[in-house]
């Protein structure tokens, strides 16, 4: 799942740690993977975050905590955001 993001202007306003508490939310949840996040300076942000299935990304997506947190983002933290359900079909890279 990829979320792409531009911020409100302002003060964090609690998005800080409430991000550090969805990720850890997240860890817990059945079909995590793994997540990665990024945000510029200007307020630009990427958040990808990898599941199982669709299945998976559909329960994270109606978790009560996560829901608290989606509506607090459409309220305070983003200017606006989009989210895009992807497949990975291979990986490779060099480390």
């Amino acid at each position: 799942m990829i979320f792409t993001s531009v911020r409100t202007e302002g003060e964090d306003q609690g998005y800080g740690k409430m991000a550090e508490q969805m990720v850890e939310l997240a860890k817990q949840q059945p079909g995590f993977l793994g997540v990665e996040s990024v945000r510029d300076a200007n307020g630009f942000g990427i958040t990808v975050s990898y599941w199982e299935s669709e299945e998976a990304i559909r329960a994270w997506k109606g978790h009560a905590a996560h829901q608290i947190a989606q509506e607090r983002g459409k309220a305070e933290w983003y200017a606006n955001y989009t989210v895009r359900v992807a497949k990975v079909e291979r990986e490779y890279g060099m480390e």
